[in-house]
């Protein structure tokens, strides 16, 4: 297959198919009947000379007769063979005397799993939250005033935190196991554009479907699931890992097994504990501390397209970064076009900010976290557990100060750069659920946090028009951007435990769907070509 760069197409273009055909056989100065198949590798949208907006194509093109002429013949980097790729399994070389147990069934756990079930291990993966079915009724109960359940919420259950998000599967690096990854959450519901967009994501409406099927199909291979069952403690002798203590209904039991894969997320505090007692070998991490910040959709799509956006546009996102005076930093991060702000809440009398899409990202409004990122020099501590814990107190004033139902506060931009409550909403009016209190989000973060945000936004309003303007709507605290600490791990990605293996956000290695998914399959790799007896 012959790969081609760089064809592009108006955004206004509507005969897409004919028009992309014809452009490939203009590139390889062919007739247009000479093309037998094409399909889209990569579709980007090229805003530089906005307004005049296109679409960016890589086609990957079947071409009659021997494709080599016309690469020999065109002798472009911009034409070039299209490698096949097969992700492999490395060969099965496992030697535990039990199947691997997998705790967590996030991103990073569900494609670990997938991965032993294929090697034939048939892993058993432990859960504390719900499936994913019970768990979106719980989080809509919360998001409507119910009781938090510290078990099934946004951060906890089936499908992990990214499952209430926009569903991103960006990520900054080029693994050969993205394909993989991609290819299987689009065999299992997920829309069949992700394989091929330079920004692919699945949405929060979506993502439901996909994780459930994958699911099924880590069963089909031999995998069991137990939902609503917490890791209580891990069974040592002599520095190895020869069982856990899991808890179900109430009741606890002894479950033997020799590789864990612990794959238990960026807010599993309990399991972090229950490492610190254990000894595991774990540091302090950077990490952000901020707000929620949401403007009109309508506006950021106008300061990215300088039009409209009209109905054949995607919803503008942006991604932003500043360095400040103070020597700090400030950036964006996880932007949801068209979503909505949402209560991520794990632990009883704290209040934690999100963001969510759904597949459409036909909301009003956009928000992103707007960040400062944060080092373990500034927590007032130094053990590994420092971070964690200033997150807890954070969170826990949050909710104080919020009124202590949940809701968060929420400030104008043009107020909090004056330092006074907000007494009104203009153009944007805050969609944080269950709902929002007027105040200052000074009374929440650190002091140095809200300094380098006012900072931040005046020059942030210089890289996108209306960014700072003064009816965007801040929502605090956003705490729980990546893990507060890492675990440690040597190159074959087992901890100072031996049989342990941390993977994901939680492990401190990943940050995000697709780096959480192909961490996970790295550590799942490890254990079957593992041939160390435990």
């Amino acid at each position: 297959m012959i790969r081609i760069d760089e064809i592009k197409l108006p955004v206004d273009m509507e005969h897409e198919e004919d028009e992309l055909s014809a452009a490939a056989a203009a590139k390889l100065h062919c007739p247009q009947r000479e093309i037998l198949h094409w399909r889209i590798l990569k579709k980007s949208l090229d805003a530089r000379k906005k307004p005049k907006l296109f679409w960016s194509y890589s086609l990957g093109v079947t071409v009659a007769g021997d494709e080599a002429r016309y690469l020999k013949k065109r002798g472009s980097a911009k034409i070039r063979r299209e490698p096949d790729f097969h992700y492999t399994l490395p060969k099965n070389k496992y030697c535990g005397k039990y199947a691997p147990l997998v705790v967590g069934a996030g991103p990073a756990g569900l494609f670990a799993a997938l991965a032993l079930a294929e090697a034939g291990l048939r892993p058993v993966v432990v859960e504390k939250g719900t499936c994913v079915e019970k768990r979106q009724r719980d989080v809509a109960r919360f998001w409507n005033g119910g009781s938090l359940n510290p078990y099934s919420n946004i951060q906890f259950g089936e499908g992990g935190a990214g499952a209430f998000s926009d569903g991103k599967l960006n990520t900054g690096t080029k693994d050969p196991r993205h394909k993989k990854i991609l290819d299987t959450l689009i065999q299992c519901g997920a829309p069949e554009e992700i394989g091929y967009m330079a920004k692919p994501h699945v949405g929060s409406d979506r993502l439901p479907l996909a994780v459930t099927n994958l699911r099924k199909r880590i069963e089909a291979l031999g995998g069991t699931f137990l939902f609503e069952t917490v890791l209580e403690d891990l069974l040592v002798e002599k520095g190895t890992i020869v069982g856990v203590y899991l808890k179900q209904n109430g009741m606890i039991r002894e479950h033997h097994c020799d590789h864990v894969l612990l794959a238990t997320g960026h807010s599993a505090r309990d399991i972090y504990e229950l490492l610190f007692r254990k000894g595991v070998s774990l540091c302090p991490k950077a990490f952000s501390l901020g707000v929620r910040i949401e403007h009109l959709q309508s506006r950021i799509d106008f300061a990215q397209y300088g039009r409209e956006r009209g109905q054949l546009l995607p919803a503008a996102d942006y991604k932003l970064s500043v360095r400040l005076p103070s020597g700090r930093s400030a950036y964006t991060f996880c932007m949801c076009p068209g979503g909505v702000v949402v209560g991520a809440a794990s632990e009883e009398g704290g209040v934690v900010t999100n963001g969510m899409s759904g597949f459409a990202r036909d909301g009003v409004n956009s928000n992103s976290a707007l960040l400062v990122g944060v080092t373990p020099e500034d927590f007032p501590a130094r053990d590994p557990l420092a971070g964690m814990r200033w997150q807890r107190e954070i969170e826990a004033r949050a909710y104080s100060a919020a009124g202590g139902n949940y809701y968060a506060l929420s400030q104008r931009v043009d107020d909090f750069l004056q330092k006074r409550p907000s007494l009104h909403w203009g153009e944007v009016e805050p969609t944080y659920l269950p709902g929002v209190s007027a105040g200052t989000i000074d009374d929440v973060l650190p002091l140095f946090v809200t300094e380098a945000l006012r900072e931040a936004l005046p020059l942030l309003g210089q890289k996108i028009k209306g960014f700072d303007c003064g009816d965007a709507v801040l929502t605090a605290p956003e705490t729980r951007s990546s893990a507060p600490l890492r675990i440690l791990r040597d190159d074959m990605g087992e901890s100072s435990l031996r049989g342990l293996y941390p993977m994901g956000e939680g492990a401190g290695y990943a940050g995000g769907i697709m780096s959480s998914a192909t961490d996970g399959l790295r550590i799942a790799e490890a254990v079957i070509s593992s041939e160390k007896e435990k």
